[in-house]
């Protein structure tokens, strides 16, 4: 068994599924970050498990040429960026690898994925952060957690951010500083800033909220004069969380200064977005996921279609243009609110939406009868309840649009459908967390005893989103 502080001399396999390089020692896996395929280096073992191992590089003794210079002072520290240290097609075929490897190592399935479909220039692309605030060599500081804890790294300038963020960021810890306003503190449970959201739309208008453990809020006015002055702030909100929890959000919000609300388009509509309104951070990609969501499922005029956590309505709404009848399902209250505002906006009247859990709406919905022609399953990271699947297969429908943003938990799911009598035709991942682990997958699955004519997907037909 490998030891701590061990070290030997090891080979670069592969990528896993959080860009940490794969090699072994005395037939144990050791996942070693910033280790790339064919890289050889001196590794010291950090933890070591029975069946595992977790190591850190001592000496990189070969590079691999897709190698690079991380363009981010805070790369490694920040726990918010995984892939810098490699080529951006890189990132891309590590994702490609660990959509095919859950596929069939949870899933029992073979598939042909495509490369992810990824950016022309992955950087800035971030509509919305959320940065925690801390006090760091005494004074307050925002910026990202290092990898697996709670320990601030301090991040002045984000790559990933659309740019109006740092100088949002910038003038609340001017204010803080100057103010004495005091950040929120963990491990007592005192101080009042939490943390700094902004979310900034494709015009460059930005509504900025503070999510803090009180509601009342020293020097409010200084604070609003000041961020209403900076280009494109058109809003300045406050959240309050005093359960201390590591939730960011409260349950409600307050309007400080400015409008209640921000537009921004997706695919042609417009959407009315509050501080607690759920929305794609990567509107390009986004694009292209969404597009590629409705490509597979093929609707046609008369199909009637339930999409089952379907958040604000987004892939509702794109549905609803081209499909008879749509249904939305959504636990959150203020996601249903939304939803429905945005298809009045938007002149749809052929989407209801309706509040509840979907392991309990959508059984009792197929319970009095609904027989959807097209289900969209965008769930949570934890995947989608056993009992949505089960009803899911009782209601039969012709296809179904699983999207993602988990790979393990879809392959989970996968396998019950594909054991429902599914067969899964395409699958295409998407790069929305461009140099992060993440990757979002979309999947089509089409009833094999159902009398339905389909076009197989072709991996290729894809490029045409990239124009």
């Amino acid at each position: 068994m490998l030891k701590k502080n061990q070290i030997f001399r090891g080979t670069g396999e592969r990528l896993d599924g959080q860009m940490n390089g794969i090699t072994h020692a005395d037939g144990i896996t050791v996942f070693v970050p910033g280790l790339l395929p064919g890289e050889t280096a001196d590794i010291r073992i950090v933890k070591a498990e029975k069946r595992y191992a977790f190591g850190r590089i001592e000496a990189l003794l070969t590079e691999s040429p897709e190698r690079r210079t991380p363009p981010c002072p805070c790369y490694a520290k920040c726990g918010g960026c995984a892939g810098m240290h490699m080529s951006y097609e890189e990132t891309l075929r590590a994702k490609q690898q660990a959509v095919r490897d859950v596929l069939r190592r949870i899933g029992g399935i073979e598939a042909e994925v495509p490369l992810p479909l990824g950016m022309e220039d992955p950087y800035h692309y971030r509509n919305k952060t959320a940065m925690p605030v801390a006090l760091v060599d005494g004074k307050p500081r925002a910026g990202y957690y290092r990898p697996r804890s709670h320990d601030l790294t301090p991040v002045d300038s984000c790559l990933l951010a659309m740019p109006p963020a740092d100088e949002i960021v910038k003038t609340v810890l001017d204010w803080m500083n100057e103010y004495r306003i005091p950040a929120y503190d963990e491990s007592d449970k005192t101080g009042l800033i939490r943390h700094i959201i902004t979310r900034t739309n494709r015009n460059g208008q930005s509504m900025v909220t503070l999510a803090a453990s009180e509601s009342s809020i020293p020097h409010q006015d200084e604070l609003c004069s000041r961020l209403m002055t900076v280009p494109g702030v058109v809003s300045v909100c406050l959240t309050v969380n005093a359960r201390g929890d590591n939730v960011i959000l409260g349950d409600s919000y307050t309007v400080l200064a400015g409008a209640p609300r921000l537009e921004d388009t997706l695919c042609g509509l417009s959407y009315q977005l509050s501080p607690l309104s759920f929305f794609q951070v990567n509107p390009v990609q986004t694009e292209l996921l969404y597009q590629t969501a409705i490509r597979f499922a093929a609707l046609k005029p008369t199909d009637r279609v339930a999409d089952v956590y379907c958040g604000a309505g987004t892939i509702s709404l794109l549905a609803a243009q081209q499909a008879g009848h749509v249904t939305g399902i959504e636990i959150v209250p203020q996601a249903i609110v939304d939803a429905k505002e945005n298809a009045c906006c938007n002149g749809i009247a052929n989407a209801d939406f309706l509040c509840g859990a979907a392991e309990q709406v959508l059984p009792a919905l197929v319970k009095d009868g609904l027989r959807p022609d097209v289900i969209l399953l965008d769930p949570p990271r934890k995947g989608a309840d056993p009992a949505v699947l089960t009803a899911i297969a009782e209601a039969a429908p012709d296809r179904i649009v699983y999207v993602s943003c988990d790979p393990a938990t879809l392959a989970r799911d996968l396998k019950q459908l594909t054991a429902s009598g599914y067969l899964l035709n395409a699958v295409q991942p998407v790069d929305m967390f461009c140099w992060t682990g993440h990757v979002e997958t979309v999947c089509l699955l089409y009833h094999q005893k159902k009398d339905f004519i389909f076009v197989p997907y072709e991996p290729k037909d894809a490029e045409y989103l990239k124009k």
